[in-house]
Formats: structure tokens, C-alpha cells, sequence
């Protein structure tokens, strides 16, 4: 009897798409569905923020070695740019992270819709945005500030974790979850931060006019901290290591 473990295929292309529909899935539920169902209920900004951390938590462990566990375009565009990602597949992560958000907040919106107090509007209460969709009232250059320089921190973290050589890599779910966590708590009172485009078209869509108005600037942001973070990545810490005499 041999004592080699058998070959385990690599998963298919479908199978790597749906485990990003179902990890955004899980991401939108977990947090959208608590920000809506909990939050008045005293868990507040807090609550909101462990949602997110524990619904990407979970996300990871679940599908993270099918897919890569990325359950967002903004993540995936900057694990493209620091060479991490193949640019090829990042249109159909793209699309289907977009699409397991939109049925997040579908399933969401039915369990609304047959409750005692149904109101279209919660859904503009969650989506991201500055202005009058901002928490605290904070306009559009406090938004891309936060959301720019957050996205870029959650990547670095994720380039970081991720790193060949990384001893416990078993615990990157946990840092990236934990990073997100307190990154909702420091920009969520200026955005609802959101870091992810997928979960900002997923609310928006049921969010009115006003939300779908000021979706661009929720789309834009994530990303253009994401392509930094991964630039800068790249350049100073992936660069090959010259060997001295």
C-alpha cells in the first residue's frame, strides 16, 4: 500500500465562481442583514462591524481554498495588480461576487417584505455614500479619504497574511476579519463603511435614487485604495532581495 496521498484536482472555474457568489452572499447577509435586523436593537456601529468581520471570517474558511476567498471586486482588481491574481479571471470573480451581493440583499428584502414593518427605505439607511448618506454628515472628500485609505489598509493586510513562507496562514481569516472589524468601526460613522463595491451595488440597488446616485463614488473608492495598496505592495515588499557579497 502506498503511503502517497492521492492528487486533488485543482477546482474548476465554475467551482471557484460560485464559491465568490456564495462568500459575497455571506458577507451581504451577515452584515446588511444585521445592520438592518440588529442594530436598532442596541448592537449599534459595534454589532455592524462584527458582522462584517465574522460573515468574511466565516466567508474564508468556507470557500478561501476553492477561491481564494476574495468575495470582492476591490480586492480582487488589487490582488491582480500586486501580481497575486491573474488578470484574466478577475471579470468572472467580478461578476459573480457582484451578483452574490445582489441576491444577499433579494433574500434580505424578502424576509423584509413579509415583516410587520416594511419599509423600502432601511435600505437606503444602510447603503454607503457621504452627504445625506453619511452617518455623521461628512461630504465627499471625507468619503474618499476614509474609503480610499481603508481599502488600502485592508489590502495590505491581505498581501501580508497571504505571503508565501507565512507560518500561520491558517490564521489569516481571522486578521483579515478582525482588519475589516476595526476598519468599519474607524470610517463607518463617515461612509456605513462598505470597502467593497459588490456590497455597496447590492444595497444601493434597493436604496432609491439618492443611493443610486452616489453609487459611483462607492465603486470608485474601494478600488482606487485597492490598485494603490497593491502597487505600493509590489514595489516595496515583493521586490527580489539582492544578495551581497
Amino acid at each position: 500500500m502506498s503511503d502517497t496521498a492521492p492528487a486533488v484536482d485543482a477546482p474548476s472555474t465554475g467551482k471557484k465562481l460560485t464559491a465568490e457568489l456564495l462568500g459575497t452572499f455571506i458577507l451581504v447577509f451577515g452584515v446588511i442583514g444585521t445592520a438592518i435586523f440588529s442594530a436598532a436593537d442596541g448592537v449599534g456601529l459595534l454589532g455592524v462591524a462584527f458582522g462584517l468581520g465574522l460573515s468574511v471570517v466565516v466567508g474564508i474558511y468556507a470557500f478561501g481554498p476553492i477561491s481564494g476567498g476574495h468575495f470582492n471586486p476591490a480586492v480582487t482588481l488589487g490582488l491582480a495588480i500586486a501580481g497575486r491574481f491573474a488578470w484574466r479571471d478577475t471579470l468572472g470573480y467580478i461578476v459573480a461576487q457582484i451578483v452574490g451581493g445582489i441576491l444577499g440583499s433579494v433574500v434580505l428584502l424578502g424576509i423584509l417584505s413579509t415583516g410587520p414593518k416594511f419599509d423600502m427605505a432601511i435600505f437606503q439607511g444602510v447603503s454607503t455614500g457621504y452627504d445625506e448618506l453619511s452617518p455623521g454628515g461628512f461630504g465627499l472628500v471625507s468619503f474618499f479619504i476614509a474609503e480610499i485609505i481603508a481599502t488600502a489598509v485592508f489590502l495590505f493586510v491581505i498581501l501580508g497574511v497571504t505571503s508565501a513562507g507565512r507560518a500561520a496562514s491558517n490564521l489569516a481569516p481571522l486578521a483579515i476579519g478582525l482588519t475589516l472589524t476595526v476598519l468599519v468601526l474607524v470610517a463607518g460613522y463617515v461612509t456605513n463603511g462598505s470597502f467593497n463595491p459588490a456590497r455597496s451595488i447590492a444595497t444601493a440597488i434597493f436604496g432609491g435614487q439618492l443611493a443610486l446616485s452616489q453609487l459611483w463614488a462607492s465603486i470608485v473608492a474601494p478600488i482606487v485604495g485597492a490598485l494603490l495598496a497593491g502597487i505600493i505592495y509590489k514595489a516595496v515588499f515583493d521586490r527580489p532581495t539582492r544578495l551581497t557579497a
